[in-house]
């Protein structure tokens, strides 16, 4: 394939120097564009930081944005307005934003996921299975963990993980969100999904959903030890939706998990 001429937003942060240095080892990536939001007075591998701009993204073919919500509206504008494509690795999006990103994949491919890990997304796809597979007596939970700069809660996985109970339950997510704990040594099940996160030191990711009946818990959980994990999928997901047409995808689509 033809080297894919790319594009970093949110460079200066954890994901942004993973994916600038995982980017460098791929024979098929060109990293091209640099972005912040914020005026950057310096270069890295000789490129220039720019603002996010038409400017800075007219010669890329694709973007991958790791920011904020508020960064990734920004992003979503000028990537729909030049025609390129964009993986989304940000998290903490309302229900309104995300019914705004499938609006903007009506023009452009977007693939967006909450989490980039092959294991994770196996993760989701198992929580599904199980939960269509569980009775209503079989209440369900989910704990996080991540580093102390984490600011949204619960992460963009966990409610990847609740989606996948959902989904098992032919139900819509939004609707099954129960309590949002921040930091607390143990939180109950409920009728509803329960969360807990917790957010101390330099923790990569850790993720646990159970379901329990009373009778006897099942637990599916998954622990990442290096964020090279999260840029080398993002990087596999960039290279496979140049061949797509506009349209919202996932990792499991990129995965093809039936």
């Amino acid at each position: 394939m033809s080297k894919v001429n790319l594009a970093i937003t949110g460079c200066m942060g954890r994901m942004g120097q993973q994916l600038i240095k995982s980017s460098k080892a791929d024979k098929n990536i060109k990293l091209t564009t640099l972005t912040e939001n914020r005026l950057i007075k310096k270069k890295i591998l000789g490129i220039k930081v720019n603002l996010n701009d038409d400017k800075a993204f007219k010669n890329v073919d694709l973007i991958i944005d790791f920011t904020v919500p508020e960064c990734t509206f920004e992003i979503l504008k000028i990537a729909s307005k030049l025609k390129k494509r964009l993986v989304i690795g940000t998290t903490g999006f309302t229900q309104k934003e995300e019914n705004l990103i499938k609006k903007f994949s009506k023009k452009i491919p977007i693939l967006k996921a909450g989490n980039m890990s092959l294991g994770v997304n196996l993760l989701m796809y198992l929580t599904e299975i199980t939960s269509k597979s569980l009775n209503d007596n079989y209440l369900s939970k989910i704990f996080e963990m991540h580093h102390k700069h984490k600011k949204d809660y619960p992460s963009g996985t966990a409610l990847m993980l609740g989606k996948g109970i959902a989904d098992g339950k032919g139900k819509n997510l939004y609707n099954l969100i129960g309590k949002k704990f921040l930091n607390k040594k143990s939180f109950p099940y409920g009728k509803k999904i329960n969360f807990n996160s917790i957010r101390k030191g330099e923790i990569i990711g850790e993720h646990e959903v159970k379901f329990s009946s009373g009778k006897e818990i099942i637990t599916l959980n998954h622990e990442a030890f290096d964020r090279a994990l999260y840029a080398d999928g993002a990087l596999t997901a960039a290279k496979w939706l140049m061949n797509k047409k506009p349209g919202l995808y996932s990792m499991r689509d990129m995965l093809n998990f039936s």
